[in-house]
């Protein structure tokens, strides 16, 4: 099978490399030149434009930073796509634009399949994140054995766009839970808590969580990197808004995480990086949230083995 993949930021280019990696005919492309360079000094063919790609390849997976360039991107693979071909959506994206590109996908005879990720960059990078899957069980079936190289826990959620509503949940939590970290942090601090015994005294208790073991970490070491920009959050957290308003449900937390991160890029731009949320009160408290011994980067400890599709129990 020869595979493409658009879109090569922080978590594609670690998705490609574990296409290479289990020696997949993989085409890349990226308009930034330079992000393609690794990827083809280690084996993969550089792609000439969407088209192309589609045209060369059996599925093509799109990685892209929002819904208008996911849009851009199938406009010029459309011309190509037939029966036999596959289109791979892996952004986070708008479940309403997946919905209606993946129908003109299928109208031409393709597949289609909406597959955003989770767990962050350094288990995509060891193909050990996780994946949901929106399409027909056939397609399902027929991209399985491609997802589990790129994943390790695969899950069919339903149809197209039940993968995006997912992810988009699945997102705001995660923003959620960063916040109330944040705020949890800032407060044992300046309750005179020693910082590393607060990380470990959540860490082993009920307040854990998958945000707390990573983004925590990245607070602590001052770098705070964890490979997603505050644009991107504010993108998210606002389509689960959309999905809740659309829904006639009445948030209350929501709005006000928004206006966190509307506040957050106005004082440190679009691009600063999430984790940097907690300036905020750093600069409100005078307080330096940081403590020796926790590491720059993250590393997934996982080995790297073929993925599984999880199944959800049914009573």
């Amino acid at each position: 099978m020869r595979v493409g993949f658009i879109g090569l930021g922080n978590v594609g280019a670690k998705l490609a490399g574990s296409l290479l990696r289990n020696g997949l005919d993989t085409t890349v492309h990226d308009l930034d030149a330079g992000a393609m360079a690794p990827l083809v000094a280690a084996g993969a063919r550089a792609g000439d434009s969407p088209a192309a790609m589609m045209r060369d390849c059996d599925a093509v997976i799109t990685c892209l930073p929002s819904p208008t360039a996911c849009a851009a991107v199938l406009e010029e693979m459309l011309p190509e796509v037939g029966p036999g071909k596959t289109w791979i959506e892996m952004s986070t994206t708008d479940a309403e634009d997946v919905r209606r590109l993946g129908a003109r996908v299928i109208a031409q005879g393709g597949r289609a399949a909406e597959c955003p990720v989770s767990g962050g960059c350094h288990r995509a990078a060891t193909g050990n994140i996780s994946i949901f899957m929106g399409g027909t069980r056939e397609t399902f079936e027929a991209v399985l054995p491609l997802l589990t190289i790129l994943g390790r826990r695969v899950l069919h959620t339903g149809d197209l766009g039940s993968a995006s509503l997912l992810k988009v949940m699945t997102n705001y939590l995660a923003t959620a839970n960063l916040l109330t970290l944040c705020e949890a942090l800032v407060t044992m601090k300046a309750a005179g808590l020693d910082l590393a015994t607060t990380y470990e005294a959540i860490r082993i208790s009920s307040g854990n969580s998958f945000v707390h073991e990573t983004e925590s970490q990245m607070i602590l070491n001052g770098c705070r990197d964890i490979n997603f920009t505050m644009d991107l959050v504010k993108k998210d957290i606002g389509l689960f808004q959309k999905i809740a308003e659309d829904a006639g449900v009445p948030l209350e937390i929501s709005p006000l995480m928004v206006s966190i991160f509307e506040d957050g890029i106005a004082r440190y731009g679009e691009r600063a990086q999430s984790d940097r949320i907690i300036e905020r009160l750093e600069e409100a408290t005078g307080l330096t949230i940081t403590a020796p011994g926790f590491p720059a980067e993250m590393v997934d400890d996982e080995p790297e083995e073929r993925g599984y599709e999880v199944v959800p129990a049914r009573g």
